[in-house]
C-alpha cells in the first residue's frame, strides 16, 4: 500500500467523522431551538400557528451550526461537508420520528425540513470553509 492511498483513506475517514459529528451538533442545536420555541409557545410569546415555521428555523440554524463545525473540521470541500451535514440532520430527525412517534414517512412537511437542513449546511459550507485556527497559526510562523 502506497503512502498516498493511506493519506487518502485517513482524509476520507476524517471527513466522514466530521460530517457525522456535525450532524450530531446540528441535531443538538435544532433541539435546543425547538425547546426554546416550546417555552415561548407555552408562555404565549409565539403563536401556536407558527410551529412549522419555528421547526424550519430550528433545522436551518441546526444545519448552519453543524455545517460550520464540519467545515472547520474537514478543511477542504467545505460545501460538500455542509450539505452532507444537512442530509445527516434530516436522517437523524427521520430516525427520531420513527423511534419515538412510529411515523414511517416524513409527512408532507418533510421536504421543507430537508430543504432547511440542506440550506443551513450549504450556507455554512460557503461561509465557514477555511482552515482551522491551529493551521492558520502554524502557517504564520
Amino acid at each position: 500500500m502506497r503512502k498516498s492511498e493511506e493519506e487518502h483513506g485517513t482524509k476520507l475517514l476524517r471527513w466522514a467523522v466530521g460530517v457525522v459529528l456535525g450532524g450530531v451538533v446540528a441535531l443538538v442545536v435544532c433541539l435546543l431551538v425547538l425547546l426554546a420555541a416550546s417555552v415561548g409557545i407555552s408562555r404565549g410569546i409565539i403563536s401556536e400557528h407558527a410551529t412549522y415555521q419555528v421547526t424550519l428555523a430550528g433545522c436551518l440554524l441546526g444545519g448552519l451550526a453543524g455545517g460550520v463545525f464540519a467545515a472547520r473540521r474537514c478543511g477542504g470541500r467545505a460545501f460538500a461537508a455542509g450539505l452532507a451535514v444537512g442530509g445527516v440532520l434530516f436522517l437523524l430527525l427521520l430516525t427520531a420520528g420513527v423511534l419515538f412517534f412510529n411515523a414511517t414517512s416524513p409527512g408532507p412537511q418533510g421536504a421543507g425540513l430537508l430543504g432547511a437542513g440542506l440550506c443551513g449546511g450549504g450556507a455554512a459550507g460557503l461561509l465557514g470553509g477555511g482552515k482551522p485556527r491551529a493551521a492558520r497559526k502554524k502557517r504564520r510562523k
